[in-house]
């Protein structure tokens, strides 16, 4: 493997078609695509100023790097990146990407990232601002997320998340087989027209959790005090601990809660119009 050291470089495309190339503590001054259509790539302890460093990358490893707010869009088309100990100040990362490994790293601009992503395998990731992570992306592991990013996990697939703290509103939107364990979610109108999701060890907060979900499941998880309205038009099977402010026009299934503030059951209710609501202990 080609080893370059100590350097930086400018412009476009300057280690363009590059392979087997490993380099450390390399500056990428403004300019675009400095690494494109280059495959078995390392880069350790660089910095990235310039626009779309890594397009088009087949087998790379980014470790202890930082990426500039001018390296925006940086990790595009490409496939099999292992990225550690990593900051990042840019937004617009990762798109259309597959097999992405990713331990360690800040994301302090999170807008649109990680849009069409397929298998990501997520240990210890912080996201701070920006709009819709993770959308349409799918076949994803989280084991430790910190986000206060608006939107997040819209239009995703066969999502598994432990131990992530998450406020934000919307999300969870239009998901399909997503479970979460053992994590904080706050915010507004939380798994909407969701298809199996499921939330096991859960705090949740915000008002109108849960509403047009099909086939939601709860297990061992508690609401806040602002949680009103929740599951209208879903059909779901709850196990909650603890009180819940207010129940909402359920379709169908099973609710079961240590105290219920109230239950809102009109005439805008959708058939099957069954679902079974009781207080443990029958109070």
């Amino acid at each position: 493997m080609k080893i370059i050291r100590d350097t930086e470089f400018g412009g476009e495309r300057p280690l363009f078609a590059s392979h087997d190339l490993r380099l450390e503590n390399v500056t990428i001054r403004e300019g675009e695509s400095a690494i494109k259509e280059c495959s078995n790539i390392e880069a350790v302890d660089c910095r990235f100023e310039g626009n779309y460093p890594f397009w088009h990358v087949h087998g790379f490893r980014i470790d202890k790097c930082f990426f500039d707010v001018g390296g925006r869009s940086a990790l595009w088309y490409s496939d099999h990146l292992v990225m550690t100990d990593t900051r990042i100040d840019a937004p617009k990362m990762f798109r259309e990407m597959t097999d992405i490994e990713i331990r360690n790293v800040v994301m302090n601009d999170a807008d649109e990232v990680f849009w069409r992503c397929k298998n990501l395998d997520i240990k210890d990731l912080v996201l701070h601002g920006g709009t819709y992570p993770f959308m349409f992306s799918e076949n994803i592991r989280v084991d430790g997320l910190q986000s206060d990013s608006k939107y997040v996990f819209q239009y995703v697939k066969n999502v598994e998340i432990r131990n992530a703290r998450i406020t934000t509103k919307d999300a969870f939107w239009e998901v399909e087989n997503v479970t979460i364990y053992d994590s904080e979610l706050n915010g507004e109108y939380l798994g909407w027209h969701s298809r199996n999701l499921r939330l096991v060890n859960c705090h949740i907060t915000g008002e109108q959790p849960l509403c047009y979900a099909h086939d939601l499941v709860l297990e061992n998880c508690t609401f806040g005090a602002d949680c009103d309205r929740a599951f209208e038009y879903s059909t779901v099977n709850a196990s909650i601990n603890g009180s819940i402010t207010n129940i909402k026009n359920p379709m169908s299934g099973h609710i079961v809660a240590d105290s219920i503030g109230s239950v809102t059951i009109d005439g805008n209710i959708k058939a099957p119009a069954d679902c079974v609501i009781e207080q443990r202990g029958g109070r």
